[in-house]
């Protein structure tokens, strides 16, 4: 093993050092990491310096205004109640019996803005009153509307991990959207199948006074879903607007990217991803939040983007480690490795990912580290850098324990206490959704990734419809199968 890659080893190490045994934060153990692997490659000093901060610089460049813009507008969300109206409205769309389905689905929607654990507690009430209409137990509807949220939270830009790894690997925001979203949708429908096994295993209920029901025997009256305060809640017009619309624009210019004249210029400019971001933030502050106060706006705005400022260091610092490397030549050293292994360049991001999302917990740092790793690799291993940053994406939704703190907010508001009950509710759940998203990006990868094909949008336009009307028909098999027994 030549020094290039000793570096690399040695870096990686110390970096899980630092997170896990030490005080110091995430952002500064990635520059030092980063710095270890350049000095183990040889790279001068004001090489290695001036190469770190242009890697930084670069990387926020790209993605730096679409994180913010997309906090902001998550912002307007937790304050207006459009998350409760896209839940309300998707239960009205799938009916009843299908609820976990209902709320499964607004997590996809919802965690597109919406950092995944501000989402699950905005809309823990509505899993409580649905829990207590049907007579459903909390904790399957629960870890439903969970792994829904945290889905799109890794797979979905402008989400700020998707948007980080896009930026690091020079991938097509629209393309990146596009086969997240085909991906997302088996990932949901396969895990939705064990939530609805947690939920008959698991039986909770809320009661009136705060206490949890534990048989259903103890059942009493239930609330009613429809007595919700509606009047307080934005229409779903302006609920769906803020994020449908940018992401139809973003859309747009990806399927048509060459239409001449002034029709194609303005289909460039506000499908740009920014600008696309853009328009929603502004849709969001004057359509969702028109009862509100000036101040209650900014002060939400504010806090936003004050804990957003972390996951803009850690992204610039992933895509300094990225130039580092290929700068170095670690990459090319790495890649020829792996070729000689014989493994499959794809599984590459996929093992780093979850491997890191295990060790530290976060998986934004995960993917966007994993990203800065395998960016240097992808031209030796001959991969498509589109699957390359699904793969980093989809690995960090797998096996999610305590380091992680949604694990606990998911297993704490369920009213789960006990440590094997908890990763048989969560961890298990989460490892199945990105098992199913690890599978489709492997195969997906075989049949579209090497040909190129990976570009042409129309493919996963048509996978998503498919994927779509199949699980409607699965859903459909399976109600008719219930109500049959009921009968009988």
């Amino acid at each position: 093993m030549n020094t290039t890659l000793i570096g690399v080893l040695l870096g990686m190490i110390a970096l899980l050092f630092m997170v896990l045994r030490t005080r110091i934060h995430v952002f500064p153990a990635m520059v030092i990491a980063t710095l270890i692997m350049g000095l183990f490659a040889g790279m001068a000093p004001a090489d290695l310096t001036k190469t770190l901060t242009t890697g930084f610089g670069n990387t926020l460049s790209s993605i730096g205004l679409i994180i913010g813009f997309g906090v902001m507008m998550g912002a307007c969300f937790e304050i207006s109640g459009a998350a409760k109206r896209m839940a309300k409205t998707f239960i009205k769309i799938f009916g009843k019996g299908r609820e976990d389905i209902a709320l499964g689905v607004t997590g996809l929607v919802v965690s597109i803005p919406v950092f995944c654990d501000s989402a699950y507690i905005l809309l823990q009430s509505l899993v409580r009153a649905i829990s207590r209409n049907t007579g459903k137990s909390a904790v399957g509807l629960g870890a439903a509307l969970a792994i829904g949220l945290l889905i799109t939270h890794a797979m979905v830009p402008p989400t700020p991990g998707p948007v980080g790894v896009a930026g690091i690997l020079n991938v097509d925001i629209g393309s990146f959207m596009l086969w997240g979203i085909v991906i997302s949708i088996p990932m949901l429908l396969v895990t939705l199948l064990y939530t609805r096994r947690v939920g008959e295993q698991f039986f909770r209920m809320p009661a009136a006074d705060g206490s949890w029901i534990l048989s259903r025997a103890g059942i009493d009256s239930a609330e009613q879903i429809s007595d919700m305060d509606d009047k307080d809640l934005p229409g779903n017009l302006l609920a769906f607007s803020p994020i449908v619309l940018p992401i139809i624009l973003i859309l747009i210019r990806t399927l048509f990217p060459n239409v001449p004249g002034l029709a194609g210029d303005v289909i460039q400019l506000v499908g740009h991803p920014v600008i696309a971001v853009g328009i929603g933030v502004l849709i969001a502050v004057y359509g969702l939040t028109g009862k509100l106060s000036r101040e209650e706006i900014f002060t939400a705005m504010d806090r936003g983007v004050s804990e957003t400022g972390i996951i803009l260091l850690v992204t610039g610092a992933g895509g300094a480690m990225g130039a580092i490397l290929k700068a170095s030549g670690a990459g090319d050293a790495i890649a020829s490795s792996v070729v000689a292994s014989g493994l499959p360049g794809i599984m590459i991001p996929l093992f780093i990912s979850a491997l890191l999302r295990a060790v530290q917990g976060s998986a934004t740092v995960s993917m966007i580290t994993t990203a800065s790793i395998t960016a240097p690799l992808i031209a030796g291993l001959q991969l498509d850098p589109l699957f390359v940053a699904l793969a980093c994406a989809v690995g960090t939704v797998g096996f999610s324990h305590f380091n992680d703190s949604y694990f606990h907010v998911v297993t704490r508001t369920l009213g789960i206490s006990d440590t094997r009950s908890q990763l048989r509710i969560w961890s298990v759940t989460a490892t199945i959704a990105g098992g199913t998203g690890a599978t489709m990006v492997v195969l997906l990868n075989l049949l579209f990734g090497s040909g190129g094909t990976a570009f042409d949008p129309v493919v996963p336009v048509i996978l998503t419809l498919v994927l779509l009307a199949l699980g409607r028909k699965r859903e459909d098999i399976t109600l008719q199968g219930v109500t049959s027994k009921q009968g009988a």
